[in-house]
């Protein structure tokens, strides 16, 4: 059975944190990815500034799943050690949130050049942050995104046979996987699953990238979540939408399972309609369960 936690990036509903909480609150989904707050990303708040954040977020009965950072989405040939000032304060932003989860990504590799080149680069740079994450006991969470060191699954698979424990797992996002004109389920799910303690839930078409909710890509999202149900997962479900007014959102709207309110924006629309899609999902995997 998989235990539903639902989260999201709800910088994607609004830049404003209220009505971020407001789409939320009426979808009954009370953890926050964060990324963005009031417009600006959060790992760029001062520790005093966060404080005045969680006081909003703790007023309205709202955690974080997640510090959703941008760390490791530089260069591999950029400077390391300001970058890594930049991860120290996100770790004292997770503490100062109470969540010990930090998104993390494997630096950006020149695309004409073999990623293996820069391996050695790539593992250092993890190492001195793993390091620091065990020493104050929080994790890790790499996600595979396009154009880093582990946008595959063979290189995501490299780095969680270097690190994974405690402090280092896996943030496994179908549609990534899917832009890198990856077979998802089963060839990358198969090998990562068992460092998978986190879900980014969007969707992909394999045939030009765009994304969907999920269920309808190439993400093989549905059997994907089936399998976690079966070994029981009780990691996040974190709605990640990135979603223009897909074809099919007309649909969802008619079949009046976009629960928000008339006049709501687009951004909260869009992210109603992927939740709605996660929980259809959800239900039909619960039917088919013995």
């Amino acid at each position: 059975m998989l235990k539903e936690r639902l989260s999201g990036f709800a910088d994607e509903i609004s830049p404003d944190l209220n009505v971020q909480m407001e789409v939320l609150d009426s979808l009954d989904i009370h953890y926050i990815e964060m990324r963005g707050v009031d417009g600006r990303n959060l790992c760029d708040y001062t520790l005093e500034e966060a404080r005045t954040v969680k006081k909003r977020l703790e007023e309205r009965g709202f955690a974080l799943s997640a510090v959703g950072s941008p760390i490791g989405k530089i260069k591999i040939s950029d400077p390391f050690e300001p970058h890594f000032e930049k991860f120290c304060h996100a770790c004292d932003l997770a503490e100062l949130f109470e969540t010990p989860r930090i998104r993390v990504f494997s630096f950006y590799i020149p695309q004409e050049e073999d990623p293996a080149l820069h391996r050695d680069e790539v593992l250092r740079r993890l190492s001195a942050m793993v390091e620091e994450a065990k020493r104050r006991g929080l994790l890790l969470l790499h996600e595979n995104e396009k154009h880093i060191y582990g946008d595959t699954p063979e290189r995501c698979l490299d780095l969680m046979r270097e690190f994974y424990g405690d402090h280092f797992q896996a943030t496994f996002d179908p549609a990534n996987f899917v832009q890198c004109q990856v077979n998802v389920y089963p060839h990358a799910y198969e090998l990562l699953e068992p460092y998978i303690a986190y879900m980014h839930i969007k969707d992909a078409h394999l045939s030009d990238g765009t994304v969907t909710v999920a269920g309808r890509g190439d993400g093989g999202v549905k059997e994907i979540l089936s399998r976690l149900s079966r070994k029981n997962f009780e990691g996040f479900l974190s709605l990640e939408p990135h979603l223009t007014d897909f074809v099919g959102f007309q649909d969802l709207e008619q079949e009046d399972e976009v629960g928000v309110k008339e006049d709501s924006g687009i951004g909260a629309k869009l992210f109603a309609a992927a939740a709605a899609a996660l929980r259809g999902l959800l239900e039909d995997i619960r039917k088919e369960e013995p």
